[in-house]
């Protein structure tokens, strides 16, 4: 396995265990589900995938917690260049992004 290959799959199991511990607390902290909901639910407000918390990333179409947080561990590594870099994110493919593309932004 190639070292930044290595490096986002470390990335991705230490979110994926974060994920695990904070989603134990999360029905008690709505708040912050629910502030993302606001976000993602204005239409002219693209979420960037670049900053925003995995509450705010689970809110776009085809995105739970397991994409919400491979999407996190990609950027911890390599920070996203473009949109279209989110195909890059396992589990993202055309199809996904086609859903997606006009909800997002990595500016």
């Amino acid at each position: 396995m190639g070292k930044q290959l290595q490096r986002v799959f470390g990335a991705w199991i230490a979110v994926m265990s974060l994920c695990l511990v904070l989603g134990i607390g999360m029905a008690e902290a709505g708040q912050a589900g629910q502030a993302g909901q606001a976000e993602a639910g204005q239409a002219e407000a693209k979420i960037n995938i670049n900053t925003a918390p995995i509450e705010v990333l689970q809110t776009l179409p085809e995105v739970g917690p397991i994409k919400a947080a491979a999407i996190i561990a990609f950027r911890t590594v390599t920070p996203f260049t473009s949109i279209e870099d989110i195909k890059k994110v396992p589990g993202i493919g055309d199809a996904t992004f086609e859903k997606l593309k006009g909800l997002i932004t990595v500016e």
